[in-house]
């Protein structure tokens, strides 16, 4: 697929998409040592999908505390597991955050971003699509070398909740396998295209052995919307615990690149730790 695709396909279906929301929202996030009633600008607060889609009245359940699935013996029936302790910790700084980037790895954006924070010392996610890192294997093992977490954002960024079940598994199975292969390990964690989740992705996602992860901050980077924007957003959303969403392919990412180059030193003069997080196996 042509790499530019990825933005008119977001464009098309992220109305559609909407309506699912970001999953991975309240007591989904914890930062340790942090104080059990948080900010409304901690992790545990909804995520940015969840915000923008308030005419919603009664979100889906999985969308507020993501299940677990188990892969049964064949022929039983599935067990799943509701989650009452937050999947995700991070370390015990006072202002630690996540950056997290998506749709990737792109020859174009990718390699300014990892120079980027390579030049300020700091580790962040990749959610990678299948067939942009097996065009560009050499990104992922330079992620391996500096220290970054390789997630999982499916093969071709499909829709998931669009797709049958051997769909589902296919596209997360075969982005597994080129993540393992070229990064070194298997991925821990995987985000839905579209921050569009349901289940049946929830449940194959864990029976590869990964854990979901949305994000707090939308930095909306892929609707070019200017430089200066996206580093207010980042700016504003800012605090303990944050995770934020930004794009490092499926479409022009030069915004992206420019803005990071600005927000990631005021980060850091703010006082924040930009870190990546370690799973809490149960």
């Amino acid at each position: 697929m042509n790499k530019d695709q990825f933005l008119s396909r977001r464009r098309a279906l992220l109305a559609g998409a909407a309506a699912l929301g970001a999953a991975g929202a309240a007591g989904a996030v914890q930062l340790l040592g942090a104080d059990p009633d948080p900010p409304a600008r901690s992790a545990a607060a909804p995520a940015a999908g969840a915000q923008a889609n308030r005419a919603v009245r009664r979100p889906s359940a999985y969308r507020l505390q993501p299940i677990a699935g188990y892969g049964p013996a064949r022929g039983t029936p599935a067990r799943t597991l509701v989650r009452h302790e937050p999947f995700l910790r991070m370390s015990d700084r006072e202002h630690s955050m996540v950056l997290s980037f998506d749709d990737g790895p792109d020859p174009r954006y990718t390699p300014a971003i990892l120079r980027t924070l390579k030049a300020h010392d700091v580790r962040a996610m990749f959610f990678v699509c299948g067939e942009m890192a097996a065009d560009h294997k050499d990104m992922l093992r330079r992620m391996s070398d500096e220290g970054h977490v390789v997630g999982n954002h499916t093969w071709s960024h499909p829709l998931l909740t669009k797709l049958s079940r051997s769909a589902i598994r296919s596209q997360m199975e075969r982005t597994c396998e080129i993540i393992e292969e070229t990064y070194g390990e298997p991925p821990g964690w995987f985000r839905a295209p579209y921050g569009a989740w349901n289940r049946a992705v929830f449940e194959i996602g864990a029976d590869l052995g990964m854990e979901p992860l949305a994000w707090t901050v939308d930095t909306l980077d892929w609707t070019t919307p200017g430089t200066r924007t996206i580093e207010r957003r980042v700016m504003k959303g800012a605090g303990p615990g944050v995770v934020v969403l930004s794009h490092d392919a499926g479409g022009n990412r030069s915004q992206s690149v420019r803005a990071l180059r600005d927000y990631l030193p005021r980060l850091l003069d703010s006082g924040y730790h930009l870190t990546v997080p370690r799973r809490q196996l149960t």
